[in-house]
């Protein structure tokens, strides 16, 4: 009878929502939980309380688990939970998880692009924008519309200007993407309590050496990603090195695709290098429908169960889609795989669920009692939107400093471009519902007297030129003239990449026939997370500034007149090269970072490539003249020895006639010891107030092979008055950030002269044994 009790107050106790696990919802919320279901003492530790709850799991049960819709199991009080939520830059329903179609949340902010928050360099604003998503997302849930276990952030690197999915990502630079996981994590999930709880769960996706969604024939599902040592250590891997040992995300997706013939999410070596080797602590799991694909679309192995053997006996843990709810009993039936293959994924999926609190009483959890849809598109967040767009965006080109325009001098403005008036077009990849966004047309309306608008073109294809009469007629009446060209998700999105660098369509032609016509030079204003090559609009005077703003998010028609009017001094600096059409004659499918002059081939990325290129990465102007000087930094850094006088070699790998040479960062015997600060003076000479970003790079003097030709070492935000200076201090990391990866994918510290730059200051520092 008592047993009988218990069991009805358990299964009551877990109907609720299956997607959002709602407060209400939990198995261990009863008092009389404790007594009957050890996973419920909250006096035990997490892991003993996951082992706990898996031993008391049939095997069907324990397979209902495997899925991100994963099961629930009533006799024990646990409702369904749905794994997939999304929060790249704000709450996106593009996974099931987070509903917006019922409940009293509807909208959510709308954060811009991670490439245009990227591109303010600012670490404080990263973490303040992961922390107001991780309050809407908490809002959500206690309004029973969204899960607690977040997949992003995106960390993959920019390896390619053509990828439809650069845009998610922070940029080219392995630092900089390092930088900003960091960030977001620690940010979305909160600072880890006792026993490692968390407010919320961050996947670090995806792993690894993903970059490419559909071009000239090939897929990200079928693509084998041949990728040396060298590149694999010092380009693809850091930002998800950190994003695990440092940031402790407690989620990780494996890709699509295969890294040198073995698919990601089989890849047992590098999957368990990250708990081996970065203490990951997390659960991992398949990009949708990634373990299918293995035999279907690869043919990697002979049978479903087979691709369930392998993934399982690789370390991962979840199936984003059903192939291990429909094929793990047969694998089993069949020898493939053991039931203790599956209790070790579980062991992982449920320490997660209960460092997050799941099935504790809501009260136990101020993030579950503190947090509604209150919370949510709050004019703080949308504040903070809007300081990421001014921060982000970055001036191209101002000749004659054109801008900012004096609202006393422009009577009427013409608008003229297919996303001037699209809401929706300044969304991005994973884009929810914006809380209020505001149009380009609508914000500068806010500013002028006399508004025109005219599209140019029916969208951003712009496969036509029915449209540019009446964006001629628009232009010859106006003031002033703004056109809003570049990308959309037509043009690259997931599954979708771009053949081509040059602006879509007949756009480049629409803006020469508004030039033309224009009775003062025109303002280009480019969308889109990928760079384009507008050479032209660089070197035509009739053009007379170009401002990127990415996606901007639902404030980006507010911000742009800010930033026009000078009511905002933009500061950003670009996070990816930006290459000229030529670039698209290298093969997107060739993963070499390095040049290689032999084949003629370039390089990828400002730390390799030694092509041509129309702004390069860091590049960034201001309505003020910046200039530095770096104060204080060390002249000499000395490697201390090894206790094991042969391990660091007098002849090492790289030893060159002059004698200089290098050292395996792993030899040394204290990095930290290395650590050095570089003290720089900033100093206005314009006469507006400005914030941007410092960036310190540091070039070795010896040409020494397969080294960067130099690498961003350091960079900070900084807020500089008109006609004063600032200063602003940078912490180094020689191992860390001046190193690079020898041929054996070894990190290898060159010795003798560097250089550390910051804009055209130069300083010269020597590492020595």
């Amino acid at each position: 009878m008592l047993v009988a009790l218990l069991c009805l107050l358990a299964c009551c106790a877990g109907a609720g929502a299956a997607g959002a696990a709602a407060p209400n919802a939990r198995p261990c919320a009863s008092p009389y939980s404790t007594s009957a279901y050890p996973f419920c003492d909250a006096s035990l530790s997490i892991p003993a309380r996951a082992r706990a709850l898996v031993s008391l799991l049939t095997l069907d049960e324990k397979i209902a688990q495997l899925s991100n819709t994963a099961g629930g199991v009533p006799r024990l009080g646990i409702p369904p939970y749905q794994w997939w939520s999304e929060s790249l830059h704000g709450l996106a329903d593009n996974g099931p998880g987070v509903n917006f179609s019922s409940g009293p949340v509807r909208a959510a902010t709308d954060f811009p692009q991670v490439i245009l928050s990227t591109a303010a360099f600012n670490r404080s604003l990263w973490r303040a924008v992961a922390e107001a998503v991780a309050t809407e997302a908490l809002g959500m849930h206690n309004a029973g519309q969204a899960g607690l276990t977040y997949w992003a952030p995106n960390i993959n690197i920019f390896r390619d200007p053509r990828w439809g999915r650069g845009q998610e990502t922070s940029g080219e630079d392995p630092a900089v993407a390092a930088a900003y996981s960091l960030e977001y994590v620690k940010g979305f999930q909160g600072e880890e309590g006792e026993e490692g709880r968390i407010r919320l769960s961050a996947c670090c996706k995806h792993y690894t050496a993903y970059d490419m969604e559909k071009w000239e024939g090939f897929s990200r599902y079928t693509f084998n990603a041949k990728v040396n040592a060298q590149d694999l250590e010092d380009t693809y891997q850091p930002p998800f090195k950190t994003c695990i040992q440092e940031a402790r995300a407690s989620c990780l997706m494996c890709a699509y695709n295969q890294v040198n013939g073995v698919p990601m999410c089989a890849h047992k070596d590098l999957l368990q290098k990250t708990r081996d080797e970065w203490g990951f602590q997390g659960y991992i799991t398949s990009d949708c429908d990634a373990v299918a694909i293995i035999h279907e679309n690869q043919t990697y192995t002979k049978s479903g169960e087979d691709s369930i053997a392998i993934v399982l006996k690789a370390g991962m843990d979840i199936n984003c889609g059903s192939f291990l709810v429909r094929h793990t009993k047969s694998a089993i039936e069949k020898g493939k795989i053991q039931e203790e293959d599956i209790d070790r994924a579980l062991f992982n999926l449920f320490s997660v669920q209960l460092r997050l609190g799941i099935f504790d009483k809501p009260s136990n959890n101020q993030w579950f009692s503190q947090l509604g849809p209150n919370s949510v598109c709050t004019k703080e967040h949308r504040e903070l939107a809007a300081e990421a767009v001014r921060q982000g965006a970055v001036l191209l080109k101002n000749d004659h400093n054109f801008l900012p325009l004096k609202r006393s001098e422009v009577r009427h403005v013409a608008i003229i471009g297919p996303s001037a008036n699209d809401a929706y077009a300044m969304g991005g990849d994973y884009t929810g519902v914006p809380c209020n966004p505001t149009t380009f047309l609508k914000g500068i309306q806010a500013y002028a007297t006399q508004t025109s608008f005219a599209p140019g073109c029916k969208d951003a294809s712009c496969n036509s030129t029915d449209l540019f009469g009446e964006a001629v007629e628009a232009a010859k009446r106006a003031d002033i003239v703004v056109v809003i060209a570049g990308l959309n998700l037509t043009e690259e999105r997931e599954d979708f990449d771009r053949v081509s660098l040059l602006l879509p369509g007949k756009q480049m032609g629409l803006i020469h026939a508004i030039a033309s016509v224009a009775k003062k030079p025109l303002v280009l204003v480019l969308l889109g997370g990928g760079p384009v090559d507008v050479s032209f609009a660089k070197q035509d005077p009739r053009i007379a500034s170009i401002l990127w703003l990415g996606y901007p998010g639902e404030v980006g028609g507010q911000v742009l007149p800010e930033i026009l009017f000078g009511e905002y001094n933009p500061g950003g600096k670009l996070p990816i090269t930006w290459y000229p059409e030529s670039f698209t004659a290298i093969p997107m499918t060739d993963m070499n970072m390095r040049a290689d002059p032999s084949r003629g081939y370039p390089g990828r990325t400002y730390r390799f490539y030694t092509g041509d290129v129309v702004y390069g990465f860091g590049y960034g102007l201001s309505y003020s003249k910046y200039s530095y000087s770096i104060s204080s930094a060390p002249k000499k850094i000395t490697v201390s020895r090894s206790s094991d006088l042969g391990i660091i070699s007098r002849k090492p790998a790289y030893t060159r006639r002059d004698g200089l040479g290098s050292v395996k960062t792993e030899d040394i015997a204290s990095c930290e010891a290395l650590v050095f600060s570089v003290h720089v003076a900033v100093s206005n000479h314009g006469s507006m107030d400005g914030s941007h970003a410092v960036l310190l790079f540091a070039r070795s003097k010896s040409s020494v092979p397969g080294f960067p030709i130099k690498q961003l070492v350091g960079f900070e935000s900084v807020h500089t008055a008109a006609g004063s200076a600032s200063n602003v201090e940078i912490t180094v990391d020689p191992c860390k950030q001046m190193s690079a990866a020898n041929p054996e994918g070894k990190r290898v510290l060159l010795l003798g002269a560097h250089v550390l730059t910051v804009g055209d200051e130069e300083f010269e520092l020597s590492i020595e044994l």
